[in-house]
């Protein structure tokens, strides 16, 4: 009896909806054409945010190659000022995610976020003409300004049209371009070292040019390519229109949703143990992403003794590694709606890898290395934010614990500006290090949230049984119909 106490809210939701129009005969017809309609968002929507993602942080990561170039000496820095540079994107990222997680679903997404994507591309633009540190500084506080809104923006837009047991693969999709951004980030960088001199200017001048270009055209595609809503999508017909429209009322039927938020959703996410919990350990595991993700090519070549050359493309693979290992968590974790197994199975790998890389051994035993580091380089990233992402409700708490989650997160992207200073080749102890500590630090948090996710999980089967009732207009993932995925 207690067992069939505790059948989840989404369940019976999703069988009121489903069972309300179809028969039992048919709903197996209705769950085909619902994967219809998901696949075709995957077509659709999914590989425009991709796009969107890895444009952005091959704008933000390029610093990493422009520095293997030449850009280090041509604009005269000195000391850790790259390391400065670095830690400065980070500051006004931080400045710009928090207010932009809560204000940009007041916003229209389809203007927005073209609008965010078109501002920071011409800044992407300009650096290629920079000549000194202080423009430098100028070009990454705003790009660090403009695309410290962006990701709140695409977390948001997808939690709109997904259902949360699809969302971990679909915020995969986002990281994966991350990791595929670092591999064509190598590539491009190669194929830029040919352009070396051409009108007078350096090859990593025109690195930042030809990705500012490609950023600014993508925007204005991403004006035609992001509806405004369902209704508007140019993609769907009236019945997918109409699927769309039935599993948002499932969603906010399951969450509380109501499409808007308020400053008592802003508190329940505040005060709650949880958003916390996975922003501070996204400190950590974020630290290990742009440290790693900015830092690798410079590693690569200075650390290990590489040429230049050699250093732009040994990265294309370990980045295509990691993409790979992040997709095939992600799918499992989906699939079995296991998000703690991913995470604290790839984690080791990565200690492992950072414990070899301070070891004195031959350089071709530390690349192998940074394949063991890109295992949980993503995945831990992307993981904690999906876990999280997948166990709040309303959607305005989502948003304000999402937006507090991504504010902790540059945190680490500031750490990660600082923690591989360019005079600590060949070794780069302090770098190292640090991201085995950090990565310790995430693996042992989230045995911290599986017992809190558990915890929580048998009081609510208790009050179940006891027959405790929430009114709807109080109902959060606190509630004892919301089940938590572990």
């Amino acid at each position: 009896m207690a067992n069939d106490d505790s059948k989840t809210k989404l369940e019976t939701e999703s069988h009121k909806f489903t069972h309300d129009e179809y028969g039992d005969q048919e709903l197996e017809e209705w769950r085909r054409k619902e994967k219809t309609v998901v696949h075709r968002l995957d077509c659709f929507i999914a590989p425009v945010f991709m796009i969107l993602n890895l444009v952005s942080y091959l704008d933000r990561g390029n610093i990493g190659f422009a520095a293997t170039q030449g850009m280090t000496r041509e604009i005269h820095l000195e000391g850790t000022q790259l390391n400065t540079a670095v830690s400065i994107f980070y500051v006004f990222y931080i400045l710009a995610e928090f207010p932009a997680s809560i204000l940009v679903k007041r916003l229209r997404f389809d203007r927005v976020i073209p609008a965010i994507a078109l501002c920071w591309g011409l800044v992407c633009l300009f650096t290629g003409f920079i000549q000194s540190f202080g423009g430098l500084v100028v070009t990454r506080v705003l790009l660090g300004f403009f695309e410290g809104c962006l990701f709140p923006a695409i977390a948001l837009f997808l939690c709109n049209w997904y259902k949360r047991e699809e969302l971990g693969v679909r915020i995969a999709f986002i990281f994966i371009s991350t990791a595929l951004a670092g591999a064509f980030g190598g590539l491009l960088a190669w194929a830029v070292l040919h352009l070396d001199g051409i009108a007078n200017m350096s090859g990593w001048r025109w690195l930042y040019i030809i990705e500012g270009i490609a950023t600014v055209v993508w925007a204005g595609l991403c004006t035609m390519l992001i509806p405004q809503n369902y209704q508007t999508a140019y993609f769907l017909n009236d019945d997918q229109k109409a699927i769309i429209k039935r599993r948002a009322e499932e969603m906010d039927a399951y969450s509380g949703g109501s499409g808007r938020y308020t400053r008592k959703d802003i508190k329940e996410a505040a005060k709650d143990i949880k958003s916390w919990a996975h922003g501070i350990i996204q400190i950590a595991v974020v630290t290990i992403l742009y440290g790693f993700g900015t830092f690798l090519p410079i590693i690569i070549k200075d650390g290990f003794q590489f040429s230049t050359v050699q250093a732009q493309y040994l990265v294309i693979p370990v980045n295509i590694w990691g993409a790979v290992v992040y997709a095939i968590g992600a799918v499992l974790s989906d699939k079995y709606t296991a998000r703690f197994l991913p995470l604290v199975i790839c984690a080791p790998f990565g200690i492992i890898g950072y414990a070899i890389l301070l070891s004195d051994v031959p350089s071709g035993v530390r690349y192998f290395a940074t394949y063991l580091v890109a295992m949980p380089c993503f995945i831990c990233t992307g993981g904690n934010i999906a876990w999280l992402s997948v166990n709040c409700a309303p959607d305005g708490k989502r948003a304000a614990s999402l937006g507090i989650l991504l504010t902790l997160t540059n945190i680490g992207g500031v750490i990660s500006g600082q923690i591989y200073p360019s005079n600590a080749s060949p070794a780069f102890t302090l770098g190292h290090a640090w991201s085995l500590g950090s990565l310790s630090i995430g693996w042992i948090g989230w045995w911290f949230v599986r017992s809190m996710y558990r915890n929580r999980e048998a009081s609510k089967d208790k009050a179940l049984v006891e027959g405790v009732a929430v009114p709807e207009r109080d109902f959060t993932d606190r509630a004892p119909g919301f089940k938590y995925q572990i």
